[in-house]
């Protein structure tokens, strides 16, 4: 019986650990894409306009890098981002390695 409970406990702590993995992808996943994303609303606004789509694109890159140095001179903006990615790592640690002490326990 303490083998299935181990086998349960490790199971669940998988899953922990895949989703806390899925999340920190998805964070960093998410901020590389809204750059893209602004790239890809101004070639279509310009394509709108009547202007081609791959111009659009070559204007709207500057846009976007605009858009990265103003949060990357706000300090405190910048710093929220990354501690927040390292604050999603940290949880996901300590959650994995409470399912340990809790597998411990049942042997």
């Amino acid at each position: 019986m303490k083998k299935i409970n181990v086998a349960l406990v490790r199971l669940i702590q998988f899953a922990i650990f895949v989703f806390f993995t899925f999340l920190v992808i998805s964070y960093s996943a998410f901020m590389v894409m809204i750059p893209l994303a602004v790239i890809n609303v101004i070639s279509d606004v310009l394509g709108l306009i009547g202007i081609n789509t791959l111009i659009g694109a070559f204007l709207g890159a500057p846009a976007a890098a605009y858009l990265c140095k103003v949060v990357y001179d706000t300090p405190a903006l910048s710093a929220i981002i990354v501690d927040t990615g390292v604050e999603f790592v940290k949880a996901g640690k300590a959650k994995v390695d409470a399912f340990n002490k809790v597998a411990e326990s049942i042997k």
